[in-house]
């Protein structure tokens, strides 16, 4: 399985990268809302993972939830859990909204944010696998 980690801070994309990587999970990383985007357009992902503030000082998640606006323009389908340290329930609810599938706040627990990934994941495989299916059927009529 393969995961993009998205967090500006280098400390908390290498703890999610370390902890992932022990669990088998193939990891790409990005810093930035753009470089998000790129990695997106270039590769294909089963889930991201992404923070919801990148520059600095900023605590609104507003950047995050464009960014998850245009991640959802690119791929409608990729499971994305969402993450902060600056949590509130509006923001969540936006965040959810929006198509995110989970809101996890930092500090997370490990074997919380693994359960979700799996299971997001999981559900993310069996309806690309749907849509495949689905497709193909009406492609053969």
């Amino acid at each position: 399985m393969r995961a993009l980690i998205a967090d500006d801070q280098p400390d908390v994309v290498e703890a999610l990268r370390l902890l992932l990587k022990q669990e088998g999970y193939q990891i790409e990383t990005a810093n930035s809302p753009a470089t998000v985007l790129d990695n997106l357009s270039a590769k294909e992902f089963d889930l991201l993972l992404m923070d919801l503030n990148y520059a600095r000082d900023t605590t609104s998640g507003q950047e995050g939830l464009d960014l998850l606006r245009s991640v959802r323009k690119l791929d409608h389908e990729l499971p994305v859990v969402v993450m902060t340290a600056w949590g509130s329930v509006p923001v969540a609810v936006e965040a959810m909204r929006g198509g995110a599938q989970d809101f996890i706040e930092k500090p997370w627990d490990n074997a919380q944010l693994l359960s979700a990934i799996r299971r997001h994941i999981e559900i993310g495989t069996a309806e690309r696998a749907q849509l495949r299916e689905t497709v193909a059927a009406q492609q053969a009529l």
